[in-house]
């Protein structure tokens, strides 16, 4: 009896934490306040105002600041919502587990493509996918039918962004990644290829009537445009600022583009999509004294072992199409006219 006793209160904690209760305190942290997380879940302020204090009761911890006129999570709720939000990917995980082993497909599948991946190559993958027939993928004999019952979400990611959209169970697959020698449990990784980067300024700019190499001391006095990373958990990741330089950041290399165009600063541009506005004269390539800029990207999966045959049929499918070299080269860089050369579904194991 006295056993039993002892094992409630740690039931009651283990019964409190609902998916409902976990969904309940991320929608807080996210939205900054109790109003626009009970407009967001669909429930009244006071109802949601009810529920943190019965788990707080539960847990016997405070999870918010009460002396904040902002819902601040104190240092027991940032670790509650922590796992809260690893724990709620990991239900998300096994439910599409389930219904990919009874179906052999995903009902869900998310890319995350950094902001330097081609995106007319990410979208004639989606395009290619979409007109797919379940006959052309394996997953039926008895006649086609048009398009996979996978619904395919694109997320835009920047640097470490990226790793994390896969880390935390937001992206089943990661385009563009940084690669890195030793990667987690359970994820798997390939090589892209190499990326080169120039650094260019608009034809106005000061920078662009120098005829000379240019060091550091002459670029710290112009300001540079930067893409932020959009990393939100794990460490952020800044490039080629240099201490004491005005910055301009912007949320996509898109912006960053139009920024440099527009002679708003300097900076380093993915070759590729600088490409053709230095060929118009839109954009003039400097040289820079620090050492020319590449990156080494890949792509990333979560997955149980390095055989694709153990992921459903979507993510089998991309997988596929990323073995080939001219996929790889064409999201790196997409020349005009390019079309790729789509590869078949791997046979069912």
């Amino acid at each position: 009896m006295n056993a039993r006793r002892r094992l409630e209160p740690a039931r009651l904690r283990r019964h409190a934490l609902t998916p409902d209760a976990l969904e309940m305190l991320d929608a807080i942290a996210r939205r900054g306040s109790f109003a626009a997380a009970a407009r967001e879940l669909g429930r009244v302020p006071s109802a949601l105002t009810y529920s943190v204090r019965q788990l707080e009761e539960t847990l016997d911890v405070l999870l918010f600041d009460r002396s904040s006129r902002q819902a601040r999570l104190t240092a027991a709720g940032e670790e509650l919502l922590t796992e809260a939000r690893r724990l709620l990917g990991e239900l998300d995980a096994v439910a599409n587990r389930v219904h990919r082993v009874a179906t052999g497909w995903e009902s869900h599948l998310t890319v995350a493509a950094d902001g330097v991946i081609a995106r007319a190559t990410v979208f004639d993958l989606i395009q290619a996918f979409s007109a797919l027939s379940v006959t052309d993928a394996g997953a039926a004999r008895d006649g086609p039918h048009r398009g996979p019952p996978t619904q395919i979400a694109l997320r835009s990611e920047i640097l470490t962004g990226t790793w994390e959209a896969l880390l935390s169970g937001q992206a089943d697959l990661a385009i563009g990644t940084g690669e890195i020698s030793d990667p987690p449990a359970g994820v798997q990784t390939e090589s892209l290829g190499t990326l080169a980067f120039v650094f260019v300024v608009a034809p106005g700019h000061p920078l662009a009537q120098l005829r000379r190499t240019i060091g550091d001391a002459e670029l710290v006095r112009h300001r540079a445009v930067a893409v932020a990373d959009s990393a939100r958990r794990l460490s952020a990741f800044t490039a080629n600022i240099l201490p004491g330089q005005d910055v301009l950041t912007v949320a996509t290399v898109q912006e960053k583009l139009e920024a440099q165009l527009r002679g708003l600063g300097c900076g380093f541009l993915p070759e590729p999509i600088a490409r053709a506005h230095i060929a118009a004269g839109r954009l003039v390539a400097c040289r820079v004294q620090r050492a020319e800029r590449s990156a080494r990207l890949g792509y990333a999966w979560r997955a149980s072992s390095r055989n694709s045959a153990s992921c459903g049929l979507a993510l089998r499918w991309w997988l596929a199409q990323l073995a080939s070299p001219a996929t790889r080269k064409a999201l790196l860089d997409r020349p005009d006219g390019c079309t790729l050369a789509l590869r078949a579904m791997p046979a069912s194991s």
